[in-house]
This record gives C-alpha cells, sequence and structure tokens, in this order.
C-alpha cells in the first residue's frame, strides 16, 4: 500500500497524532497542545499508510529569516526504513528561501540530521520548561 503525503490538518486525529508521538517516543504531549503547535506551524508533513497516520514533522518559519524545523516523529514500525529521511527531506526544501533552517535533535540523533547538511551551532542556547529533565536528556548541559 502506498504511502500518502499531506500538509492539511483539516480532518486530523489530534489523539492519534499525540499516540504517534507516545510511540516513536518522543514525549507526551496532548491533542491541545498539538493542535496548537501544527496551526501556528507554516508547515506541515503528515504520512499516511492505510489511512493511520505513521509520520510527522513540522516547521515554525517566518518567511524570511528562519525556520526551525521540530517534531520529527514516526512510529516505530516505520522507523530504519527512510521515512524520516524523506520527512525532513521535505521540510528542508519547504524551508528554502529562509536565512537559516535550524533544528535541535534528541540526543545521539545528531549524525542523522548532518547528513542534510546541518552543523553544530556553538551558540544555540534553551530555556526548558523542566531544565532538569532537559539537562538529564543530555538537551543542555551548565556549560
Amino acid at each position: 500500500m502506498p504511502l500518502v503525503w499531506s500538509s492539511s490538518i483539516d480532518n486530523l486525529d489530534w489523539l492519534e497524532l499525540a499516540a504517534l508521538y507516545r510511540a516513536a517516543p518522543l514525549g507526551n504531549k496532548t491533542p491541545e497542545g498539538l493542535r496548537t503547535a501544527f496551526t501556528n506551524s507554516m508547515f506541515k508533513c503528515f504520512v499516511y499508510e492505510k489511512g493511520k497516520l505513521v509520520g510527522v514533522g513540522r516547521a515554525l518559519a517566518d518567511g524570511v529569516d528562519c525556520s526551525y524545523i521540530c517534531d520529527v516523529a514516526l512510529l516505530p514500525s516505520h522507523q530504519g526504513l527512510g521515512l524520516g529521511k524523506q520527512i525532513v527531506s521535505n521540510l528542508v526544501s519547504l524551508s528554502i528561501g529562509h536565512k537559516k533552517i535550524i533544528l535541535y535533535a534528541v540526543p545521539g540523533k545528531e549524525p542523522f540530521y548532518k547528513k542534510f547538511g546541518f552543523k553544530r551551532m556553538s551558540t544555540a542556547m534553551a530555556i526548558f520548561e523542566n531544565q532538569g529533565e532537559a539537562m538529564e536528556r543530555g538537551y543542555v548541559n551548565e556549560t
């Protein structure tokens, strides 16, 4: 069965999307929070197989200066098959024309994104809602 690609949030099952993030695993995101995040994202990518959501990604973008690729997730059954690469490639293509395309990776996944030309930033900084957890998971450090 072929994959069906969409950029539309019309008729999106927000509960199914939240379940995909838990399964990926990219954390517990509420359907309401996901609705807000995806509604406010310029670029969206949804991948379906037999009517089931199997992959997703989005990019926050301002149309000129910065596009931030985030929340790329796949069901475990669809990881390692090249689908994540296709989602990221699609979001990078949609982001062309911005002065910079930014993302942050799950610790340990940086080599995957280097294949697209992403380079480690030496000045990137972040404030997380739960700084302790972000430190434990390897997203930030004290330095």
